[in-house]
């Protein structure tokens, strides 16, 4: 993605350029496809299948690490032979690393419909991050307000404070301003 790309979306999103980019870099890692395989960054969650799914898992569940894709990949399918949606559903994708379960509340007819989004392009991925951070008014207001520890809590769970989530979005933030 280039700084006109984070610039339009900062435009349509009534967010800053330092914004968006302190999320981008924080949460995607700068990328949002393979640069091995081409593929979309995906991480599979064993727990939300296990929920969402009566299949059992099997030893290639335990793998859980956007570091590495090609075990993620190998997760991903055998879940996906078990039961498609909810292999999906239980995946986080992309730049954003949004998860599959999302799709009814931003706006896909399926949960393949958002993964076909996502697969298009980097600038999708980061819409659908976007778009998923504007569904909750406290997150996306603490986001507009530079209020780096209610976005970290809403976006990343009640844990964010173990990961310095708050204090990278911070810095990151302050790089970027």
């Amino acid at each position: 993605m280039t700084n006109k790309d984070f610039i339009e979306l900062s435009k349509e999103f009534g967010l800053s350029f330092a914004q968006i980019k302190a999320v981008d870099s924080v949460e995607s890692g700068g990328k949002g496809f393979d640069p091995t395989t081409g593929k979309i960054i995906i991480q599979f969650e064993p727990r939300w299948f296990k929920r969402k799914s009566p299949y059992t898992p099997s030893g290639l569940w335990s793998l859980n690490k956007v570091e590495r894709q090609a075990q993620e990949w190998l997760a991903f399918n055998d879940a996906f032979k078990k039961d498609a949606d909810s292999a999906m559903q239980s995946t986080s994708i992309g730049r954003m690393q949004v998860m599959g379960f999302h799709w009814e509340l931003l706006g896909f007819c399926s949960v393949g419909k958002m993964w076909d989004y996502a697969k298009i392009s980097e600038i999708n991925q980061m819409r659908l991050g976007l778009n998923f951070i504007k569904s909750n008014p406290k997150m996306f207001t603490a986001l507009k307000n530079n209020d780096w520890r209610t976005f970290a809590y809403y976006y990343n769970g009640s844990q964010y404070e173990r990961f310095n989530y708050h204090t990278r979005l911070q810095k990151a933030y302050n790089k970027y301003a």
